[in-house]
């Protein structure tokens, strides 16, 4: 078994997205994650990616992004995360693909700045997230996809920072349409253990983002992709490595040496 790569669409040079597949396919990528914009941005899409999806483009997932996330302090930015993302799951859905992901919340606060204590108790962003989670969970699963929560670093957020946080909500709230996201940069800053955290977070990982230890391409950090590929594997993982980084020199080169990094990382395949 081998798992498929996706790159995200703002990485690949091109006016459109069947250029940018073009592209993706040579340098050895499988498909094009895409990017949902705040306003129903997606939505307003989906002229472009219906010819997309005609031409033969694979678009299996959507990163959320915004200014503004399902835990927001303010309860209307809140709701309107949730109304952005009911339209990116119900998009996905149309083009075939699996899932939309977002983070609880992203620069919003840190304990790791002043003031140190954020404005709303844990029970309460637990609340807030878990009332969230379900209602897209409940959609997701009306349309046939999943909604993948994503934790970041405790410099970005100070909700969900390592996989069994997210692993915890995703069990409260109890839909098998609410999944987990790992992004291995934020895991290569939280997690005393990179391989036995994805191995506990199993039976809801979801899907993987991948950038190196420093947010350049894979390759140009210290991360053992090899090893971290073969945990993967260990756990029967079913779903993309999606490419989400910086690109560190020429960006054709870059996304290039990306993609040779994770498929040599990937037993070869005995022949027939």
């Amino acid at each position: 078994m081998t798992i498929p790569l996706a790159c995200q669409e703002q990485l690949l040079p091109g006016t459109d997205l069947i250029q940018k597949y073009a592209l993706a396919t040579t340098l050895g990528y499988d498909a094009i994650e895409l990017r949902g914009s705040g306003d129903l941005g997606l939505a307003r899409r989906l002229p472009e990616l219906r010819r997309a999806r005609a031409a033969g483009v694979v678009m299996p997932t959507v990163c959320v992004e915004m200014d503004h996330f399902i835990g927001d302090f303010d309860p209307e930015r809140s709701r309107d995360a949730v109304r952005n993302l009911r339209s990116q799951l119900s998009v996905i859905a149309e083009l075939g693909g699996v899932g939309a992901m977002t983070p609880a919340a992203w620069g919003m606060f840190s304990r790791r700045l002043p003031p140190f204590e954020p404005p709303r108790s844990p029970a309460g962003d637990r609340q807030v997230l878990v009332d969230a989670l379900g209602e897209l969970g409940e959609h997701a699963r009306a349309e046939g996809v999943a909604l993948f929560l994503e934790p970041l670093n405790r410099y970005e957020d100070h909700m969900v920072n390592r996989l069994d946080d997210a692993v915890a909500l995703c069990a409260a709230v109890g839909l098998p349409s609410v999944r987990v996201v790992a992004d291995t940069f934020h895991m290569n800053i939280e997690e005393d253990d990179v391989h036995r955290a994805l191995r506990a977070a199993a039976p809801y990982l979801g899907h993987v983002q991948v950038s190196d230890s420093n947010r350049f391409q894979p390759g140009a950090g210290h991360l053992d992709w090899p090893a971290l590929v073969r945990t993967l594997l260990e756990i029967d993982y079913r779903g993309w490595l999606a490419l989400e980084c910086r690109l560190r020199g020429d960006p054709v080169r870059a996304l290039h040496q990306a993609a040779a990094v994770l498929r040599h990382a990937q037993p070869r395949q005995a022949a027939a």
